[in-house]
């Protein structure tokens, strides 16, 4: 079980890496976001971290921290939810149904939250 946890940890990272580092990279741009990598780098994490809670629950006496893990998976959600709506709005001011900068609040909430949820798993004993 060691073995299957860690490699979902690592997985986890690397999802983590694909979401913040493509919301690092156009965080300074006022348009055309390009959604692949937080949407993918969210599902990945997502799948993870629900096998890692499983792992821990069924290895661990006193189990996995419930309402941490909780507050994580709605963030995460949340992100992923924010992140299908900028791709959306995005598709649509590239065909000039909506304005350029339609997808922007909703591409950096959806990077925000993931920076969030790190703060939340390294802060939260």
């Amino acid at each position: 079980m060691s073995a299957l946890f860690n490699i979902l940890l690592v997985l986890h990272f690397l999802g983590l890496a694909a979401v913040i580092g493509a919301f690092l990279v156009q965080v300074r741009r006022k348009g055309g976001f390009q959604t692949s990598w937080p949407i993918t780098g969210l599902i990945v994490q997502l799948v993870t971290g629900l096998g890692m809670m499983g792992i821990i629950d069924a290895t661990h006496d006193g189990g996995a921290n419930h309402a941490k893990l909780g507050v994580k998976l709605v963030i995460a959600a949340v992100a992923l939810v924010l992140a299908f709506v900028a791709r959306a709005r995005q598709k649509r001011a590239d065909s000039g149904a909506a304005p350029a900068k339609a997808a922007l609040p909703f591409f950096h909430s959806a990077g925000a939250l993931a920076i969030v949820n790190v703060f939340i798993a390294v802060l939260w004993s």
